[in-house]
């Protein structure tokens, strides 16, 4: 099994070198940096996510989703207090000058560019209109807000910013179609999910499951040690010696070329990304997770078939398989393959979480750090690494590198698969409350050093550094989630 550790440590940290952060986005990137975007009286709005509602001759049919601008009135946030109102061309499409008819208060559909966002609010309000949609020239949204120099900002009607392609389907609804309505509200979210407590019980269980067992592996170790220097028996001592390959400690070299490796894979897959690239992704996760899940399965069914788990057979290149991996080896395949074939189903996020949680408490058993010295330089060096390619590397490649490899931007598909996910249960909006492998696997690597180092030390649970440990992590994991998910918008 030494060959199938090896792979699975390889996957491992091919895994924590790009996704420490991950997020995805389906109602389109917001793009503008805010510290650049004023805020005064009659420009103040926070930017929020407002959904669009069709009606096409009567029947309701697509759903849009803009941001709305700095400017103008709130937009309503509950659907019962929103109106329908016909939709309509500009004349001219900019809206930079006066309209060529007036409006009875239809919400009117402008192309951006020619002159000021506000100019064209003020443009449509003067003619009627009683809210305008501004169609963005690119695929991405852009948050309106306003110059320094401007002053005429009493603006009475909202106006949102909708993408190129959502532009691109309501045009061809108005040529197709003899009335187009539509109605605008931003429902706002809940200050709290169900599904961000779940991911943190999953984050935080993830990690008390593989410190645990960690923990309980040294200890096991440490009294056969004993047991081995009272017997003095050079025969044992030879079975134990190689018996404990199967632990890959980390060194504070290697901690360091961490930032380095980590940062040249980070920017091949930036420039490798695409379809064929997430599918190899996928299957390296499959492989990885296989792994994971049967080492998991193993270990917890050999306690009730503990002479199928030592009874071992030779098989080619594997070497030495026990008989209760060869049992559960088919179902952990299937159960792979399954998920992979549907992953684009609504539940696949199951198989996901599962086959990651496995993944993730089988690399904090193998892998460990020795001492707290490199976990420092370790988690030191992740920090560096994801500040740069998330915030520092928009000011060398335009964008942030991190948040484009994780999501999957040029893949044509919803991103990597190497992170945990449940639906948000309660967000008007949808979506998955989501983590990287990496927020997981780097904090627990010290976590479970921590606890092997109090039950080696023999402190109790309130004398020892695992339980403040845990407790900090748990905290930083209710900032991370929050953090990911205000990302979301953000980015």
């Amino acid at each position: 099994m030494d060959l199938q550790r090896l792979c699975c440590v390889i996957l491992a940290f091919a895994v924590v070198l790009f996704v420490c952060f991950s997020s995805s986005v389906t109602a389109g990137d917001i793009v503008h940096d805010d510290d650049d975007a004023p805020k005064k009286p009659g420009c103040e709005n926070d930017f929020v996510l407002v959904k669009v509602q069709t009606w096409v001759d009567g029947v309701e049919d697509a759903e849009f989703v803009g941001v709305g601008a700095r400017f103008g009135p709130k937009i309503v946030s509950k659907e019962k207090n929103a109106h329908q109102s016909h939709l309509t061309f500009s004349d001219p499409p900019d809206c930079c000058t006066a309209l060529r008819k007036q409006l009875a208060r239809d919400v009117i559909m402008v192309h951006r560019g020619n002159c000021r966002f506000t100019t064209k609010a003020n443009v449509a309000e003067a003619a009627g209109a009683s809210a305008v949609l501004i169609i963005n020239n690119q695929k991405e949204l852009y948050k309106m807000v306003c110059e320094p120099d401007e002053t005429d900002l009493d603006i009475k009607i909202p106006a949102v910013m909708l993408p190129q392609e959502a532009g691109a389907s309501l045009e061809k609804m108005l040529r197709n179609s003899s009335s187009v309505s539509v109605q605008l509200y931003s429902p706002r979210r809940p200050l709290v999910d169900i599904a961000e407590v779940f991911l943190w019980l999953m984050a935080v269980g993830t990690i008390l499951c593989a410190s645990y067992w960690s923990a309980w592996t040294a200890r096991e170790a440490a009294i056969e040690q004993d047991k081995l220097l009272k017997d003095a028996s050079d025969e044992l001592t030879n079975a134990k010696d190689g018996g404990a390959s199967g632990v890959v400690d980390i060194n504070t070299t290697s901690a360091v070329l961490f930032v380095v490796i980590a940062s040249c894979f980070l920017v091949m897959l930036y420039k490798l990304m695409s379809y064929w690239f997430v599918e190899l992704l996928v299957v390296l996760f499959c492989i990885g997770g296989v792994e994971g899940l049967q080492t998991c399965l193993v270990a917890l069914l050999s306690r009730w078939f503990k002479r199928a788990g030592e009874a071992f057979i030779k098989v080619p290149f594997f070497g030495a398989v026990s008989y209760l991996t060869l049992a559960v080896s088919p179902f952990c395949i299937t159960f792979a393959v399954v998920w992979a074939v549907y992953r684009d189903v609504s539940f696949a996020w199951i198989g996901q979480d599962i086959l990651g949680i496995a993944l993730i408490i089988t690399v904090l058993q193998i892998v460990h750090i020795p001492n707290l010295k490199v976990g420092t330089v370790l988690l030191s060096c992740a920090f560096l690494y994801d500040i740069f390619w998330v915030f520092v590397s928009k000011k060398l490649f335009h964008e942030s590198v991190m948040i484009v490899v994780a999501r999957g931007d040029r893949s044509g598909q919803d991103g990597i698969p190497m992170l945990l996910k449940i639906p948000r249960m309660f967000d008007p909006w949808g979506g998955y409350s989501i983590i990287g492998f990496g927020d997981i696997l780097l904090p627990g690597l010290l976590i479970a050093f921590s606890l092997r180092y109090d039950w080696l030390a023999k402190k109790n649970i309130q004398t020892g550094y695992f339980l403040w440990a845990m407790f900090a992590y748990g905290l930083g994991k209710v900032a991370i989630i929050e953090s990911t998910f205000f990302r979301l918008i953000i980015y």
